[in-house]
């Protein structure tokens, strides 16, 4: 299914009856990322989940999608909806969006998790990448897009997950680079929002990563720490959805 926002197409889906849970990808994946959970989560929720601009099925909105944007997309959506308030579970990026929503509407929100994720923003370093990352894909996205995926996964895990690996690549292949691009400076330019989950008073979850390659274990549990914010720590690298998911679904269902 689709909806218009600002004359581009939003794709999303909806499954099963019950609270509300919104499901939010991270960068370079789509809404299919979270396909595993449907059956099970269904049951006794209503999932719903969309393709952020520029990945998946959603158009391009703008040349930087930035994270206030995207949750004024999910806004938009659940109102397309008439879904008053939800449960807000975010991957890397989409954790990143769900912070943004938790700021801009927090009355909405009524727990948050963030898997893979972070409430800090980007380094200077961080930010320095992402800018040679702009000019790296413009001369060859392909080769980006392989790199980029295949450093999301644990140097442990990467052969035992090569036919995952592969098919996320084929997807992203497919994603307009305007919208990969766009979505980089997004999050390149994303504020802190380490007080927003600090002051968040309602459920709060962080799920993280022994070996995530992109969000350094002792680092982030030390933020989480400071933000008052329950954490789970599981094995395998940043994406935990393919490597680790027996662990992630078992404390999704406990906190869902």
């Amino acid at each position: 299914m689709t909806f218009q926002f600002k004359n581009s197409p939003i794709h999303f889906e909806t499954f099963g009856k019950g609270p509300a849970i919104v499901l939010l990808h991270g960068f370079l994946e789509s809404s299919t990322m979270w396909n595993p959970l449907i059956p099970e989560f269904s049951k006794r929720n209503t999932l719903i989940t969309m393709d952020f601009p520029g990945h998946g099925k959603s158009g391009i909105i703008s040349e930087t999608h930035s994270m206030e944007l995207m949750a004024e997309i999910v806004e938009a959506l659940l109102q397309h909806l008439q879904i008053p308030s939800a449960t807000f579970i975010g991957h890397s990026m989409g954790g990143y969006v769900v912070l943004a929503y938790a700021e801009m509407f927090p009355h909405k929100v009524e727990k948050l998790v963030l898997l893979n994720s972070t409430p800090v923003a980007d380094s200077e370093e961080r930010r320095q990448n992402r800018d040679r990352a702009l000019k790296v894909i413009d001369q060859n996205p392909q080769a980006y897009i392989s790199m980029a995926i295949g450093n999301l996964f644990a140097e442990s895990s990467r052969e035992k997950f090569a036919t995952e690996i592969e098919a996320l690549k084929m997807e992203a292949y497919a994603f307009p680079i305007k919208g990969i691009k766009a979505a980089i400076r997004g999050m390149r330019d994303r504020k802190d929002r380490t007080e927003v989950l600090k002051n968040f008073t309602k459920g709060k979850c962080m799920i993280l990563a022994e070996e995530d390659p992109i969000l350094p274990l002792p680092e982030t549990k030390k933020v989480a720490e400071r933000c008052g914010v329950s954490v789970k720590i599981i094995e395998g690298g940043h994406m935990s959805l393919i490597e680790n998911w027996n662990s992630v679904a078992k404390y999704l269902l406990f906190i869902g």
